[in-house]
């Protein structure tokens, strides 16, 4: 008895979920974890509300372009000041080379534009006809508009698309079944005919082409002739 159990125990356990037809796609891995600042024109403008070309460019020309040597930077001003196109360019081109990337607006659309173009950029023929589980996480840097965006791709190759884990996960969308089609050349079961009305046999001394009656019919009444009006003389 005893070296039954060890035997039980000692048998290597088996991972049925990762020998599983089972993808799992994790969006959290198209994250580089760099870190994400703010560029903010306010402080370069004269009285947070007016860019001066010539102060402009001295100040981004004195500015130390090299602490942000890796770094993804979002561009933006803090105020509703009226901000020339060409002055957004011109700190992109001083980061070009620099950051890891540069984008215009919030962090928050920074990284909403990072998961976007990898997305876009995914081989997604690698999950055609399998059964892919969206990896649930509660990273900061995955936006809800990846998790959507992710979930449109995979419903164009995959058979079977869920949310959570390989162990415990919502189901979300399963390929519908090709409808099977009708085989070619194949004929329509034939409509059995109608019995044909049995029709009543005109009684004995009839007249030819007379209308026979139906059993219970009342005769028809003859028309009753009256007597000429009287005419008083």
């Amino acid at each position: 008895m005893m070296n039954d159990l060890t035997n039980d125990f000692s048998s290597p356990i088996v991972n049925r979920v990762a020998e599983s037809d089972i993808e799992t796609y994790n969006l959290e891995a198209l994250w580089d974890d760099k870190p994400v600042v703010a560029f903010d024109l306010e402080p370069y403008l004269l009285r947070g509300l007016m860019l001066r070309e010539k102060d402009f460019r001295q100040a981004m020309k004195a500015y130390d372009w090299a602490q942000h040597a890796d770094e993804h930077v979002a561009v933006f001003c803090s105020t509703p000041a009226i901000i020339p196109t060409w002055a957004y360019m011109l700190v992109g081109v001083k980061l070009n080379g620099i950051a890891a990337s540069v984008a215009f607006g919030t962090t928050d659309a920074l990284i909403r534009d990072h998961f976007i173009r990898a997305l876009e950029a995914e081989d997604w023929s690698r999950y055609a006809n399998r059964i892919v589980v969206v990896k649930g996480c509660n990273s900061p840097h995955v936006p809800t508009v990846a998790y959507m965006i992710a979930t449109q791709k995979l419903q164009g190759v995959a058979r079977k698309l869920m949310y959570g884990e390989p162990c415990s996960s919502v189901p979300l969308w399963r390929k519908p079944k090709p409808k099977r089609a009708a085989p070619t050349g194949a004929k329509r079961p034939a409509v059995a005919a109608k019995p044909a009305a049995i029709g009543l046999m005109p009684p004995p001394g009839a007249k030819p082409g007379a209308r026979p009656k139906a059993p219970g019919s009342r005769p028809a009444s003859k028309p009753v002739s009256l007597p000429p009006p009287l005419t008083l003389k």
